[in-house]
């Protein structure tokens, strides 16, 4: 069964963030008021809710050779879309890691960058070799 996400998380600036999340990544503005809007990123929903200051500790894992943020969401996309997405984020003064390969030749491997929002998100856009492949190991 395939099924869409919902995702509530607080936001610092909801302008910054709607403009993120719509202008550079592709979203489209959903419901909203004046202290909160929802996001319909590739058929899933984000909603942000203005906060004011809030605080997480970015812990890191390692995959492979690569250091990687412990909390994070992300998207995953077909091969196409993921080298769009890429090609026009690389190109904005945003916090962009580069692109990487993981579990090359195994099971579950997959292409991947990620991008951090106004809020300090990491949003993760992978895209995999072989879409049957994103639950198994």
């Amino acid at each position: 069964m395939k099924a869409n996400f919902h995702l509530a998380l607080p936001c610092r600036d909801l302008k910054k963030t709607r403009a993120f999340y719509i202008d550079a990544l592709g979203g489209k503005m959903g419901r909203h008021s004046e202290n909160w809007i929802d996001i319909d990123l590739y058929g899933n929903q984000l909603t942000f809710t203005t906060a004011g200051d809030f605080n997480f500790d970015f812990k890191n894992y390692r995959l492979g050779d690569q250091i990687l943020p412990s909390f994070h969401f992300g998207i995953i996309v077909d091969v196409e879309l993921w080298g769009q997405l890429y090609a026009r984020l690389i190109s904005k003064p945003l916090d962009l890691t580069p692109k990487a390969a993981y579990m090359k030749g195994k099971s579950g491997e997959h292409l991947s960058f990620f991008v951090k929002d106004p809020n300090g998100y990491m949003v993760e856009f992978k895209s995999f070799k072989n879409p049957d492949e994103v639950f198994l190991f």
